[in-house]
Formats: structure tokens, C-alpha cells, sequence
């Protein structure tokens, strides 16, 4: 069992906090302004989507737009959930094989494809050191608990994240779930530390690339400018899966920052929420 690592820090330790807050990022001025739906629906258009990791106070409400258009499709089976390894701790491309508690409850992980991840594919190791302190992963799965309540998930962690890598991950992923009903989920922050002029000129190159679904220009959007995305390689990943998975388009649902929040735009964080569907 893998315990919490960021509770308390990303997000509030107390079960009834934990969901007053993320309700608080749906129904916010900045969030969709409604609580997601409990869908009825047989079918599915995502199948891939960009969802930022920081905390739920600054981008929660980016976030909240993903899983509110998810919350009114089908449940997939398994959630592919694909981060950047912040801490440069263990092995450079990692899936784990433990569940995962959070103060929602325990997040049960789909050993099978996780299995079969690290046993078919020479570029995944099964390394839980990876994914001990790591946040990108682990902030994604309240708002999949609150929106799915019973799931399984796949964690994949990247500490390498060139466009072969990349490439290699997502054949992996999408050629070892042939069974499965999946879709992958991005964790990614955008521009680190800028002002939010030149955050969102940087940031909009790189989303232009990802809304025509250009892994490769993406990536040679990201190194030519210099744009301090943290999960380049997981979004990477998710734009290829997601082709592969049949997605036709991509779709902006929101972008903003840290300083929507605090009042400061001299220096933010920037976030964006982009599903990938049929």
C-alpha cells in the first residue's frame, strides 16, 4: 500500500475538507461553476486528456474542468495516469504495483496491465521508489475518486521524457490494453515561475502543438523555446495514445494560473485542461 505523500500540502489531510474543497473547485467563479454529473451514458469520447498537479488551491479549478467533461461519459476501467518524476528518485520509467490510499479511501491498482506494462515492454521497470514522494500522480486521485468513486489505475512515472521514450510508453500502454476499456491522463503543469504575459505566449506555442495532436512538434516547440512545462513527456505520451486510441481532436477547456488566485502575475504557475476525444 502506498500511503499518502502530499495530503496536508497539495490537498487537505480531513476526509469532509478534502471533498469540501474539491467541491470548491467545480462551483468556484474560476472553476466550471456546477458540481460534475453522474453519468448514465454507454459511451465515451475521451480518450485522453492534460490535467495539471498543483495544489488544489491554485489549480483545482483547471483540473475540475477535466473531470466535470469526464464525469459525464462512460468510466473507463482503467486510468492510465502518466507524471514527470520531480525527485529524480528511482528507475527513469516506473510503473507501481501498489494501491494507493488517499483520505477518500483506497485507489485500487490494475495489476494486470500494470504486470503487463513492465513485463512486455523493455522501457518500463517496476520501481515503487519512483512513486514514493512523488505528487504528480498522487493529486490526480481524489478528483478520480469524487467523480468515479471505485476505479482501477495504472501509475507510470517518467524521469525521461524525449519524444523515443515517449513513443515507446504509449505503444507500450496502447498494444498491452487491447482488453481493456482505457483512456491516460497527463499530469502537467505549464509555464514555471514567469510572468503571465510571457507564461501564456510561451504556453500557447505548446498548446497549439497539442490541440493538433503534434507530439513532435510539441516537443520541438518546448526545447526551441524553452518552455518550463514539468510533464512534457506525459502529455507526449497521451497525444500518442490517444491517436492511436482513435481521438480525432483536441479541445482547450480552460488555461490559467497561480495568479488567478493570489492576485500576482509577476510570477506564476500556469495550468491547462485539454481532453483528447473521438
Amino acid at each position: 500500500m502506498r500511503k499518502p505523500a502530499v495530503a496536508g500540502m497539495f490537498y487537505p489531510r480531513d476526509k469532509e475538507e478534502l471533498i469540501k474543497q474539491i467541491k470548491e473547485c467545480f462551483l468556484s467563479d474560476l472553476g466550471v461553476k456546477k458540481l460534475p454529473e453522474k453519468s448514465l451514458s454507454e459511451e465515451r469520447k475521451i480518450v485522453g486528456a492534460v490535467v495539471p498537479h498543483a495544489g488544489y488551491i491554485y489549480s483545482g479549478y483547471e483540473a475540475g474542468y477535466v473531470y466535470y467533461e469526464l464525469s459525464k461519459q462512460k468510466k473507463p476501467e482503467a486510468v492510465v495516469i502518466v507524471g514527470p518524476n520531480h525527485h529524480g528518485l528511482g528507475s527513469l520509467v516506473a510503473v507501481s504495483m501498489q494501491d494507493w490510499e488517499t483520505p477518500l479511501g483506497i485507489v485500487k491498482n490494475d495489476r494486470e496491465l500494470s504486470e503487463r506494462f513492465y513485463k512486455n515492454c523493455g522501457i518500463i521497470d517496476l520501481n515503487e521508489e519512483a512513486h514514493a514522494y512523488e505528487h504528480s500522480i498522487e493529486v490526480q486521485l481524489p478528483f478520480l475518486q469524487f467523480i468515479y468513486e471505485d476505479f482501477k489505475f495504472v501509475p507510470i512515472s517518467l524521469a525521461l521524457q524525449d519524444l523515443d521514450v515517449a513513443r515507446e510508453v504509449a505503444e507500450c500502454i496502447v498494444n498491452n490494453s487491447k482488453d481493456r476499456d482505457i483512456i491516460v491522463l497527463a499530469s502537467s503543469d505549464f509555464t514555471h515561475y514567469e510572468s503571465v504575459e510571457s507564461a501564456k505566449a510561451k504556453d500557447m506555442l505548446a498548446i497549439e502543438k497539442i490541440l493538433s495532436m503534434d507530439e513532435k512538434g510539441f516537443l520541438k516547440v518546448v526545447y526551441e523555446n524553452d518552455i518550463s512545462i514539468c510533464g512534457y513527456g506525459p502529455i507526449a505520451v497521451a497525444i500518442i495514445v490517444s491517436k492511436l486510441l482513435g481521438a480525432k481532436r483536441a479541445r482547450l477547456l480552460k488555461y490559467g494560473s497561480s495568479g488567478d488566485v493570489t492576485g500576482d502575475y509577476s510570477s506564476v504557475v500556469a495550468y491547462a485542461a485539454i481532453v483528447f476525444e473521438k
